[in-house]
């Protein structure tokens, strides 16, 4: 298949090397300039979309998304697909999908659950929002970059089902984080603590299989020094937007208000920031009740 995939960073890069190395035509273009293995660079946004069945964008915020797709539809072939593997707000996403169907296009949104390790070792979850026979071209490329995905509904649902995702995650997370410091200083060690809870009804995705605390379980960012699988600003990112839709749809989500106030702390006036999500546990650990 003929793709063009703009954005190469961490996420996209990779993602773009794994079609690239399944055999797909793969051109990219990144603003930044930065190239993959195995995929034809392009000066723009649009020469990297023109003759694409399918053009995959990884960008970071909805805006930029704006941007790229004001270029990129107009470069695109009747019928093609323009499916955006961001993180961005609903509203975006509806605007864009509706924007392509205008012209006679396809579109999807399919954020992404991962990670970078995710997206290298090409077991992504994709959450994918449009039309059924869009998800039915598209699919093929979701299996060579991921391990599952899901049709959600029509245009916004994939960003839909991401946020709520990414909500209980990080509430989680932090949840998580506030038992080791518990046990720490109840002088409960921490690897019987986890041995406890991760076969009780403590289990969580948080505890098993991404254990904020060195040593303990599976190897996690926290056996590197908390060096990012999934950034504290980028669960930040995920948390406010989840708020952002909470407020539009008149939801009421304490847990979830309470989880981006805390990140915004950690992320924008401590030294949370190129660390990875996880790295709250050391914040807690190392703070007072009411601290």
């Amino acid at each position: 298949m003929k793709i063009g995939f703009i954005g190469l960073g961490n996420m996209g890069a990779p993602m773009a090397r794994n079609l690239a190395a399944a055999g797909h035509e793969v051109t990219g273009h990144d603003p930044a300039g930065v190239r993959a293995e195995g995929v034809r660079a392009a000066s723009s946004a649009a020469e990297a979309a023109r003759g694409a069945e399918v053009v995959i964008t990884m960008l970071p915020n909805g805006a930029i998304l704006r941007s790229v797709a004001e270029e990129v539809i107009g470069a695109m072939q009747p019928g093609a697909v323009l499916c955006d593997c961001s993180t961005v707000d609903v509203a975006n996403a509806r605007a864009v999908a509706a924007q392509a169907s205008a012209a006679g296009l396809r579109a999807l949104d399919a954020p992404v659950s991962g990670g970078v390790g995710g997206a290298a070792a090409g077991t992504l979850t994709f959450m994918v929002g449009g039309p059924q026979d869009a998800f039915a071209v598209v699919s093929p490329l979701f299996e060579v970059m991921g391990q599952k995905s899901v049709h959600c509904g029509e245009a916004g649902a994939g960003q839909a089902a991401k946020i709520c995702n990414n909500m209980i995650l990080g509430a989680t997370m932090i949840a998580t984080c506030e038992a080791f410091a518990l046990a720490d200083k109840l002088g409960l060690d921490r690897q019987r603590m986890f041995d406890v809870v991760s076969t009780s009804s403590g289990y969580s995705w948080s505890m098993n299989a991404y254990c904020p605390a060195p040593g303990v379980g599976p190897a996690s960012p926290a056996d590197n020094g908390y060096k990012p699988g999934f950034a504290a600003e980028l669960m930040l990112k995920d948390l406010r937007l989840s708020q952002q839709a909470a407020e539009a749809a008149d939801a009421d989500t304490p847990m979830g208000e309470l989880a981006a106030r805390l990140y915004g702390t950690f992320v924008e006036e401590e030294d949370g920031r190129g660390k990875d999500f996880s790295a709250m546990l050391p914040r807690l650990a190392a703070r007072s009740r009411g601290a």
